[in-house]
């Protein structure tokens, strides 16, 4: 083989604009960017044009990526020519299209290694969540999950490895693999983490007795549980609890939130910010102005967000879905709470605002935990596990 290129076939969006400029998902095109920083020779990505928002994201010109991209339309099969000349194939097996990849790896002579990131419990709470739906539509939906849950299972026993993003990734799929990798995805890197200095000022404003302050970033949709923020507030207040709430982010469910937070008069605890840069905005935000980190997840995606608070030092207070249960237990970085008990979440921050010494300490253990999982580690052992099947198809 002339060359040892990388091809990755991901599920992010992506927008072509006139002249040619590329709107992509900033965390995507700084993931890709360190693949190929970490790899020994090309990294190319096939992307698929859609028109789906990309709330944090920015304009790149292609020459600029570092990295080559291959856009193909909506609804375009991959086809041996897509693949030509590549060492190893890494593809999103969360992308039914990829399913049936293995034999035309093989024919190509490329190793064929999948990640996956969803569960079919996860996909199947996704769906029920989902607002726009008939319960006709989820029906026939939840059918075609369980069809092509079929497929990934059998995809997996091909591939010759998997890389599993998350807890419950592993858990459902590991013993498919015939080589499985566990992961945690995130983008906060080694120095970008929380100083103990930051933690010492947080410890020390809270033992002075200020307010809690409570933070959440991410899409304000209803999959990530953003109709919960509200009523956790609201019932903060009405328990009499100091504490301040900044919310960052956009989505489907974003003017509904700003209307509810004057509907409720929580202007003066309660603040809405736009997306902001996440390294120069949203990581010195949470390592300096925030004390907790509210999740309210109903599904077990695996969030970059879990991973990106703990290394700011931020614990988390989440629902007991699998994926914040299993990672709570592993680092010790938090609180669960039942799922959907926005009562409990609001009683369990009440407490905290009373107990700084118990926020200090969780905000310890969360550190720790993120040091040991920063990007770079864990994307060289990603890399580690596709040079192993550099054309071994």
């Amino acid at each position: 083989m002339s060359s040892n290129r990388l091809t990755m076939i991901a599920s992010a969006p992506v927008h072509v604009r006139e002249g040619g400029m590329l709107y992509l998902d900033h965390k995507f095109v700084d993931g890709m960017r360190l693949h190929q920083s970490l790899w020994d020779g090309e990294v190319h990505c096939i992307l698929w044009r859609t028109d789906a928002p990309i709330p944090f994201g920015g304009a790149y010109d292609p020459a600029d990526l570092g990295f080559v991209l291959k856009i193909l339309e909506a609804g375009q099969e991959i086809g041996a020519d897509d693949i030509r000349g590549a060492a190893v194939v890494a593809a999103s097996a969360d992308l039914s299209r990829v399913l049936g990849l293995a034999p035309l790896c093989r024919a190509a002579g490329a190793g064929f290694v999948l990640t996956v990131e969803y569960t079919l419990e996860t996909r199947l709470q996704i769906l029920a969540l989902d607002r726009n739906r008939s319960l006709l539509r989820k029906a026939r939906s939840t059918l075609w999950h369980l069809n092509d849950e079929r497929r990934r299972r059998a995809a997996f026993r091909a591939a010759d490895a998997v890389q599993f993003n998350g807890y419950p990734a592993q858990q459902a799929y590991g013993r498919l693999a015939r080589d499985g990798l566990l992961y945690l995805d995130g983008r906060m890197r080694r120095g970008m983490m929380a100083s103990e200095a930051d933690l010492a000022a947080r410890a020390s404003r809270l033992a002075a007795g200020a307010p809690l302050r409570i933070v959440h970033s991410g899409r304000l949709a209803t999959m990530k549980g953003a109709q919960d923020l509200l009523p956790v507030a609201r019932e903060m207040q009405r328990l009499g609890a100091r504490f301040r709430m900044d919310v960052f982010g956009t989505g489907e469910l974003e003017a509904e939130i700003a209307a509810e937070i004057r509907a409720a008069g929580l202007q003066e605890v309660v603040y809405l910010h736009a997306p902001v840069d996440f390294e120069t905005g949203l990581v010195p935000f949470l390592k300096s102005e925030a004390d907790v980190f509210l999740s309210c997840h109903r599904q077990a995606d695996p969030s970059c967000t879990y991973l990106e608070s703990l290394g700011c030092g931020l614990p988390i207070i989440g629902y007991d879905n699998r994926m914040w249960s299993a990672m709570h237990a592993a680092s010790g970085g938090g609180w669960l709470v039942p799922t959907a008990r926005t009562d409990l979440m609001a009683a369990r921050l009440a407490a905290l605002a009373q107990n700084p010494g118990e926020v200090a300490i969780r905000s310890e253990r969360a550190l720790e935990f993120g040091r040991k999982h920063d990007f770079e580690t864990e994307f060289a052992r990603r890399m580690e596990s596709y040079a192993k099947y550099s054309g071994q198809g």
